[in-house]
């Protein structure tokens, strides 16, 4: 077993060891970059080889000397995504994090014109990844002394609109799911209180940079920034474990 120490940057987040679900996407990009910047050994999964292998190498450039890895995992796989879990676990000494950012939108004009198909891909997506990272990683975070379990949601799973019946739904599946996390790390920390946090990042949606250079016109009011996004989960770590799990945190106003 290796022990973990850190990336040598003296961060808030040094010697953590964080996983990162959905790491090749635009806001699995950026939480990369902010995990490292912090000091933390980060690991990153993506079904997609290519993307992942970019976001990380990006990682690693920006921050030199930073240890940032890859693994092409297929989180619908709970026996691939308990191994993956395992191995991150074997190979740093610790999980401290892990953060879910496996997305996907489908939605219609109307309520009557929603398509099920929609919904049987999002459950996956949405509902059934978060199910298979939770039962993964709930042991290794407990076993850590700071160990946090992130989920993105959005606005629209508390305020569903017609259209966005299946990804509503979605949501607010996962952030059930999430808070049966929660519950069962509450109950894990006993009278003390819980050591280990499950709580959700709620965002209307999020913008980046390739998305402003292709509709520059757009004022996309009310979206996070994946950058803005990345700040508040690396700051889940500077609070106490049990001011954050069970919590909805904010980072759009409440509908």
């Amino acid at each position: 077993m290796t022990s973990s120490t850190g990336n040598g940057n003296g961060g808030p987040l040094e010697g953590a060891v964080v996983a990162v679900a959905g790491a090749g996407g635009p806001a699995g990009r950026a939480t990369l970059l902010r995990l490292a910047e912090a000091g933390a050994i980060v690991v990153g999964s993506d079904a997609n080889a290519e993307r992942l292998a970019e976001a990380v190498d990006a990682a690693r450039y920006a921050h030199g000397g930073a240890t940032v890895v890859g693994d092409t995992v297929d989180l619908l796989d709970l026996a691939a995504t308990r191994e993956w879990a395992d191995k991150t676990e074997k190979e740093f000494g610790r999980v401290d994090g892990m953060v879910h950012l496996v997305g996907g939108w489908r939605g219609s004009a109307t309520f009557a014109e929603t398509d099920l198909a929609d919904w049987d891909l999002l459950e996956k997506l949405l509902i059934r990844t978060v199910q298979h990272t939770s039962l993964a990683f709930q042991a290794p975070l407990l076993r850590g002394d700071r160990g946090r379990y992130l989920l993105i949601s959005a606005a629209g799973a508390s305020q569903p609109t017609a259209g966005n019946a299946a990804y509503a739904a979605s949501k607010a599946a996962a952030e059930a799911w999430t808070l049966a996390l929660a519950d069962a790390f509450r109950k894990a920390g006993g009278e003390e209180g819980p050591r280990t946090a499950a709580a959700i990042l709620v965002v209307k949606a999020l913008v980046h940079d390739a998305m402003r250079a292709e509709r520059p016109n757009a004022k996309f009011a009310g979206f996070t920034d994946v950058k803005e996004l990345a700040d508040a989960i690396a700051g889940v770590w500077d609070k106490p474990a049990r001011e954050v799990n069970g919590q909805r945190l904010w980072l759009t106003p409440k509908p």
